[in-house]
């Protein structure tokens, strides 16, 4: 059933991205003049779909879902009558044939911005940026950035939400360098002094601290509200009611480090999968030691963490309203700031593939259709705002693919074609083709490294 779900999850979000990264090639080259045989979402053999009687256009859906295609008239593709010549996508100009293969990145693009657009239209109350925990042996701690303050910029960018910090710092992944961070006093008013330290990274986010969030890696967590490390539930197949522990405990300390609060519980558990911990609780007002090894699970992006099976004791949470901050933007903002958002995550895409190529980061980074499809499952879990998140991250993440210049993609054709209006005609036919068997190579390298990867997390 969970795999139904996750492939239904796949389909609905990556769908509509290809069928509209499509629909950008095919209404360019209609527009230009150019004859449209088929419009195509998947690959291989078509499963439904029909024939426009006034076009002509063959429109299907077929049976591999990774993808899609838009056939035009071509003279290399076959015999084109002489009436229709004019129509063949071989025979425009240079302009016009970068317009059609432009068109569908493009289109990518714009679904990333209207989405983006949409979310920062939305109201949502986050919690503001002030530290809550400076973590040991992390550059925060050796920055000596202190606790209460607020984050309001990171490398001179100016930063509203954790998000942003994240983003932000996720950037500077397998950098070593120093990450100047901002912060700003808790006084009010006009007496609120900036303070800028720089924390020093080494091979950020690389090594043990591989697989752990940028904030975590960072070592800045955010203000948590203290919630009583009491035992309200347990799952019956889980390690925590398999060896010992009962609804009503109290955790007071795991590998004697001291534990006050539920968070920081579960962060040693996380950090522990498969290893042996000692467990100090409180049971009906007597200590108990008790040996719990947490069972090692994987996330959507193979990294793995611990797991107990306990849940925390229902609670009141309030939050202060000193570190409550509601978020909310007009229309006019909001578009400013979906374009700001798309160009950063697209330039810190393009690096991350830089990254990857220079041995910077690892190959493993790279993820394929079943961590996409298992991230898509998992935002319909959590709410319609990550699922429109989800699906602007896999379109932006699509146009800056499809504009990578292997001549295999639509960036490929590109360069063939800027080629071609410099030349004043096209590349032979020969160099084309061999570029293509090239591209194809790569492609199918990186597809195969990159279900690898999806393979591994799952095993």
């Amino acid at each position: 059933m969970n795999f139904i779900l996750t492939l239904l999850a796949a389909i609905f979000v990556l769908g509509p991205l290809i069928a509209l990264h499509e629909w950008g090639h095919y209404i360019v080259a209609r527009l230009c003049g150019v004859k449209v045989l088929t419009y195509s979402i998947g690959f291989g053999p078509k499963i439904a779909g029909w024939t426009s009687k006034r076009s002509g256009i063959d429109y299907r859906i077929s049976a591999l879902p990774l993808g899609g295609y838009v056939k035009m008239l071509d003279e290399r593709e076959g015999e084109v009558a002489k009436e229709e010549q004019h129509l063949a996508f071989n025979r425009q100009h240079p302009l016009k044939k970068i317009a059609i293969v432009a068109a569908g990145p493009i289109m990518n693009f714009i679904i990333a911005i209207a989405l983006f657009w949409v979310l920062f239209m939305t109201p949502s109350e986050q919690l503001a940026t002030n530290i809550g925990q400076v973590l040991p042996d992390t550059p925060a701690a050796m920055a000596q950035l202190p606790a209460g303050e607020k984050i309001v910029a990171i490398d001179g960018h100016e930063v509203q939400t954790w998000e942003n910090i994240n983003y932000r710092l996720a950037s500077r992944m397998g950098e070593t360098d120093k990450v100047s961070v901002t912060l700003q006093s808790q006084a009010a008013g006009a007496s609120a002094q900036r303070t800028t330290y720089q924390a020093p990274v080494t091979n950020f986010m690389q090594g043990e601290a591989q697989g752990k969030d940028a904030l975590t890696s960072f070592g800045t967590l955010p203000w948590q509200p203290t919630i009583e490390p009491v035992i309200g539930d347990l799952t019956p197949d889980g390690a925590a009611s398999l060896q010992g522990l009962q609804v009503g405990d109290e955790i007071t300390a795991i590998d004697d480090t001291p534990i006050n609060d539920w968070i920081s519980a579960t962060r040693i558990i996380r950090d522990s999968p498969e290893i042996l911990l000692n467990f100090t609780v409180l049971r009906d007002g007597a200590p108990l030691q008790l040996q719990i090894m947490p069972q090692g699970k994987k996330d959507n992006l193979g990294n793995r963490y611990g797991q107990i099976g306990a849940m925390v004791a229902k609670t009141d949470i309030v939050i202060p309203d000193a570190y409550k901050n509601t978020v909310v933007y007009g229309p006019g903002e909001s578009l400013v700031k979906s374009f700001e958002k798309t160009e950063q995550l697209a330039v810190m895409t393009v690096s991350s593939m830089g990254k990857m190529l220079s041995g910077m980061i690892g190959l493993d980074n790279l993820s394929g259709p079943i961590t996409i499809a298992k991230v898509a499952k998992q935002s319909f879990d959590i709410s319609w705002e990550m699922v429109l998140s989800t699906a602007a991250l896999i379109s932006l993440s699509l146009a800056v693919l499809n504009l990578l210049p292997i001549p295999i993609l639509d960036g490929g054709h590109i360069v063939y074609y800027v080629i071609e209006l410099i030349r004043g005609k096209p590349l032979p036919e020969g160099v084309q083709i061999a570029g293509l068997n090239i591209g194809l190579l790569l492609l199918a390298g990186f597809m195969v490294l990159a279900i690898g990867n999806d393979i591994s997390r799952l095993f």
